[in-house]
């Protein structure tokens, strides 16, 4: 009986697929079309799935639109891709529609700021937090669009809920649209972190080599999934992030209490 799957789970992590991509593959290839199928089977109306804009690989035109794309530079990014292709072809030969949702960088209160695969985001307000200098791979200079959870949790609504106007399967951007430098991302941490531990309001970056499989820069065009299915973002960079400093920080707090 049911109509509906939004399909979010993966093996993410860029550098993780490089160390171990046999396990990206086995999860987000073979686990995403084993799924597919299964939903297929039971007469399901619409999937809905998480691509990513790692598929844009070494295409460098800013900003990002759906129809042009370059060469993956990741496993992940070609886990990404096949996934894409593989609800196409269903979506083509069964009577099931795909919807493809390219994340940018998303960011939110319950990511976790810890373990090796962290996103950026969470983890710099957990280091700075206690004092230390969050790494800057590269010179700072790589932008990305960071794009708030409560925005993706739209896109993943509308995606599931609105209309099909393009056939069986469709991709969309689901970004701000807006781009950040991660200098200009590690100043803006700083600043809400200090609000709330004002000695470490000096701290500074340190900065190592650029990582292999990395996009330098990425900016989404939206007017498709605007158009197409009324997304609008209700949450700019500015808001989220101090949403989610906030959040990360009150959460941290009982642990540091109970461990002093």
């Amino acid at each position: 009986g049911v109509e509906l799957v939004l399909h979010q789970a993966a093996l993410g992590s860029v550098p993780r697929s490089i160390e171990r991509p046999l396990d990206s593959f086995q999860s987000n290839v073979s686990g995403f079309f084993k799924l597919l199928i299964a939903a297929k089977d039971a007469g399901v109306r619409r999937f809905v799935y998480a691509s990513s804009s790692s598929v844009y690989g070494d295409h460098q035109a800013l900003p990002k639109q759906e129809g042009i794309i370059g060469q993956p530079l990741s496993p992940y990014a070609a886990t990404k891709r096949a996934d894409e292709l593989f609800a196409d072809v269903v979506a083509r030969c069964y009577s099931i529609q795909c919807v493809g949702l390219r994340y940018f960088n998303v960011y939110g209160p319950r990511q976790d700021p810890e373990g090796p695969y962290a996103a950026v985001i969470p983890r710099w307000i957990a280091a700075m937090s206690r004092g230390s200098r969050p790494m800057i791979h590269g010179d700072g200079s790589t932008s990305r669009d960071f794009c708030y959870v409560a925005n993706v949790v739209q896109a993943n609504l509308r995606a599931a809920l609105m209309p099909m106007l393009l056939g069986g399967h469709d991709v969309f951007n689901v970004a701000l649209g807006q781009r950040t430098t991660l200098l200009e991302l590690f100043e803006a941490i700083r600043q809400r972190v200090a609000v709330h531990y004002p000695r470490h309001a000096s701290i500074q970056p340190e900065f190592g080599p650029f990582r292999a499989g990395d996009v330098r820069h990425s900016l989404a065009d939206i007017s498709h999934i605007q158009s197409a299915l009324g997304y609008q973002p209700t949450h700019d960079f500015e808001a989220g992030l101090t949403e989610t400093v906030d959040a990360v920080l009150r959460r941290a707090a009982p642990r540091r209490q109970a461990a002093a």
